[in-house]
């Protein structure tokens, strides 16, 4: 009888012991995003800053696509891969963080430039917000300005129907477009080259194979250490990181 006395006040001095924890976790919480906004937007953050730190934050994915040359990297290493012919090696974590790395690698002046000449300028209340993204976007703008191809954002002003005298004055919703259509051509172009010496080897492997009447063996089988003892020998990454770097400058 005590002991099932006992239960519900065991349940209760439970109840009792978690809800402080409970509110000093949230609190917690809390204190950390509040430190966080205070960092990033000073003392004088308010619910349009936390607003749009949210929405920062929410949209760093389609950021980190759009506007930087990961797209064009991951898209290379991808073709590096199905051209030796190991679909699953690398596997896709290790080439979505490698393409990370070498998209922060890339990006860094960028990065430096947007720190010291919009960030630190707004968290020391000298510029406004607005001409805070103006300045964080003019580094930004240069960069696409710089890897579209000139076909591509024609292409796009005509679609828009605006006039554009000059290209600086291209606005981003138009230029971005245009950015990322043409680091998909790029990145073709590269992967194009990248795939040439892989299918000589196949070529000469599958040419071997009818030669010897082992038409029964996958010639896809016998290449595939030779394609990765040639992509060893040339020393590929170096090759293939090396052409993507040099390519964005």
């Amino acid at each position: 009888m005590r002991k099932g006395k006992l239960g519900p006040w065991l349940l209760a001095a439970s109840a009792a012991l978690a809800l402080p924890c409970l509110v000093l976790t949230r609190a917690s919480a809390a204190g950390a995003l509040n430190g966080m906004v205070t960092s990033l937007f000073g003392e004088n953050a308010g619910t349009l800053d936390i607003l749009l730190l949210l929405t920062i934050l929410t949209l760093l994915p389609s950021i980190l696509i759009m506007l930087t040359g990961f797209t064009r990297i991951i898209i290379v290493l991808s073709f590096m891969r199905n051209a030796i012919g190991m679909q699953q090696t690398p596997p896709n974590q290790a080439l979505v963080g490698l393409a990370l790395f070498l998209t922060l690698f890339v990006m860094g002046p960028i990065t430096t430039d947007i720190y010291q000449n919009a960030y630190l300028p707004y968290e020391e209340e000298r510029i406004t917000q607005q001409e805070f993204i103006d300045l964080a976007m003019e580094p930004v703008r240069g960069f696409m300005m710089r890897q579209t191809k000139s076909e591509d954002l024609q292409f796009f002003i005509n679609l828009s129907g605006e006039p554009v005298e000059d290209r600086a004055q291209t606005p981003s919703r138009v230029l971005i477009p245009a950015f990322m259509i043409s680091e998909i051509k790029q990145a073709f172009l590269i992967g194009f080259f990248i795939y040439i010496p892989f299918i000589v080897i196949d070529m000469v492997v599958a040419s071997t194979l009818m030669a010897m009447g082992m038409m029964m063996l996958p010639p896809a089988m016998i290449s595939l250490p030779f394609k990765v003892l040639l992509f060893v020998l040339v020393d590929g990454w170096q090759l293939v990181i090396g052409t993507l770097i040099r390519n964005f400058r």
